[in-house]
């Protein structure tokens, strides 16, 4: 359980807008593992411009659309939560980066009382 003052874990993955596992976007799949594993939340960022670990440029620019753009995911929850999500992640992630830093907790509501 999320505690405000707490220590937590900050899992950050960055994959493609185009990848894909067990038939969905990985990225939704990530995120409902994420749900169906008790973790607190997740968030998922779409990137106007970046490049991976093949260099190449993903821009949502006009001239030049990527159906393929940057996608962030962002998950913080305790660090053993987080730690036991990992190797499933791992397992599905073919091609992307995942990182983690430690996070300072300062609150965590869903406003109801």
């Amino acid at each position: 359980m999320l505690l405000p003052q707490s220590e937590g874990q900050l899992l950050r993955i960055f994959i493609g807008e185009s990848d894909k596992y067990e038939g969905k976007p990985l990225f939704e799949w990530i995120v409902a593992e994420a749900r169906a594993a008790g973790l607190a939340g997740a968030t998922v960022l779409r990137g106007l411009h970046g490049f991976g670990a093949h260099s190449r440029i993903h821009t949502s620019k006009i001239l030049r659309l990527s159906e393929d753009l940057p996608i962030v995911v962002e998950i913080v929850d305790t660090s053993e939560k987080i730690e036991a999500f990992l190797p499933r992640v791992d397992a599905a992630i073919k091609e992307g980066l995942a990182t983690l830093e430690r996070v300072q907790i300062r609150f965590y509501r869903s406003g109801e009382q």
